[in-house]
């Protein structure tokens, strides 16, 4: 159950936003203190489960091949590709440019990950796209699932940056579920916890922004 207070924020939020013809974006502002960015193991680069996803369907990459690669396209991905393919995306950099925009997340069997981190870093890696690795004790369905309930929160050297956590015409306390889901996963990494927060903000995509923490 979320924080009270973390409700009454999107409540106000909600009330001093009015409604567009279009479901816009929830997100998070969040603005970090005392803490050396400059410093790559000082920032914020961690997937963080949503109780309640986005309120939307991401498109998903996976590298693989066999059975793996037949059970991806089973469960609904549209984007599959072998080692081969790597080679080839590694050659057509506006090709690779353009997949890393069009998909959301991106997933690999993990003897793959070098290949990929070598020929296609330069193109995922500042994007924050590097795929999630699938390790053989995991069942690749499974992961696309729970990867639809996920997001990428990432600081890089900068102590604001924000986060999508939900869409407006959610329920209230289902996006103050998410917002103290993304809280504590940030709070978890950050050196000093709270103590390296100097505040997080709720915000609409076209509204006001109401302070959470």
């Amino acid at each position: 159950m979320a924080d009270q207070s973390t409700v009454d924020a999107v409540n106000k939020l909600l009330e001093e936003s009015p409604n567009r013809n279009f479901p816009e974006s929830v997100d998070l502002a969040i603005n970090l203190k005392n803490i050396d960015l400059s410093k790559p193991h000082n920032r914020v680069d961690k997937e963080i489960m949503l109780p309640h996803g986005l309120g939307k369907s991401k498109k998903v990459c996976v590298f693989a091949k066999g059975e793996v690669g037949l059970k991806a396209k089973e469960a609904g991905v549209k984007y599959v590709y072998s080692d081969e393919d790597i080679d080839d995306l590694a050659s057509d950099k506006k090709r690779a440019k353009n997949l890393a925009k069009e998909c959301d997340l991106f997933i690999a069997e993990a003897q793959y990950m070098p290949k990929i981190g070598k020929s296609l870093g330069t193109v995922l890696g500042p994007r924050g796209k590097m795929p999630t690795p699938l390790t053989p004790n995991k069942d690749i369905a499974d992961l696309i699932r729970s990867s639809q309930n996920s997001i990428h929160v990432r600081s890089k050297d900068r102590p604001s940056f924000h986060v999508s956590i939900g869409k407006r015409n959610e329920d209230p306390e289902k996006l103050a579920d998410n917002i103290d889901a993304v809280i504590t996963g940030v709070e978890n990494t950050l050196e000093k916890g709270r103590q390296n927060l100097r505040s997080i903000y709720v915000t609409t995509t076209m509204g006001s922004s109401v302070k959470v923490v």
